[in-house]
């Protein structure tokens, strides 16, 4: 569980992996005349204030090495308390639906398979398959995406509402799986069912945060709104989804979250 005192004193960590789902966030840090952008490891990392915290805020780029060397330069070059990870998900889960939110418990990578020499699923050497999330994190995230579940997305236009089927979307808690692979598959959503029943959502970055969290000891969480079913229509629905509901979602959710 993440000290309070320390996530305060220190800068909090954003990533997302892609432009649409941070750029609001990325345009409210560069309106304030005293934020800055520092290069570092062919990333642009944004220094400066959200809402009157202390905020690093980047993009990671696509997938688990990229979000790990992006998560451990956050944590060893600008000396965040935490971090919190941001961005869209395929739904695995029957009961999870599009515009849901799914916040991570725990997250493990569903391609990590170094057995017979190691358990599946089990990093080799460390022992661990699951990687917990910090539960205060957890917690004020929490609150922060049912108010805006609840007062937000219906102002959202009713075209995209519409389109996507924004219908009273719910905030789901649990396991989210990770892996190199984008997902548009019903044969490999149905095959995941039955090898990770508990899995509520499927990306391709977070448990490799999660990990590198786990190693240096910084809490962690990962929010995930649900783009697609991560079945056979997951290749149309991902880029239209990006665009008109994704970066709403994490500007909103983070804005209430860092103004709690």
């Amino acid at each position: 569980m993440g000290d309070q005192t320390v996530l305060d004193a220190r800068p909090l960590g954003i990533i997302a992996a892609m432009a649409e789902e941070a750029e609001g966030l990325i345009a409210e840090m560069r309106a304030h005349p005293r934020a800055t952008v520092i290069a570092l490891g062919g990333r642009d990392f944004y220094a400066g204030t959200l809402w009157d915290r202390s905020c690093v805020l980047t993009l990671a780029r696509i997938g688990k090495v990229a979000s790990a060397t992006t998560a451990a330069a956050m944590i060893h070059h600008f000396d965040v308390g935490g971090i919190v990870f941001t961005g869209v998900a395929g739904g695995v889960a029957q009961h999870v639906k599009v515009g849901d939110v799914v916040i991570a418990d725990a997250l493990m990578q569903h391609d990590l398979d170094a057995s017979p020499i190691f358990p599946r699923y089990e990093v080799p050497l460390l022992g661990i398959a699951r990687f917990k999330t910090d539960a205060d994190l957890n917690a004020r995230l929490a609150v922060a995406v049912g108010d805006f579940l609840a007062q937000d997305v219906p102002k959202l236009p009713k075209t995209i509402r519409s389109a996507f089927g924004l219908k009273a979307p719910s905030l789901h808690r649990g396991l989210i799986a990770s892996g190199d692979r984008f997902i548009n598959s019903s044969a490999a959503i149905l095959a995941l069912r039955s090898e990770l029943p508990e899995t509520l959502a499927i990306e391709m970055e977070g448990a490799a945060v999660a990990q590198v969290c786990h190693d240096y000891r910084v809490p962690c969480a990962v929010m995930r709104t649900v783009s697609d079913g991560a079945d056979d229509a997951a290749h149309v629905d991902f880029p239209a989804f990006l665009r008109n509901v994704a970066s709403a979602y994490s500007f909103g959710v983070v804005r209430r979250f860092l103004s709690s």
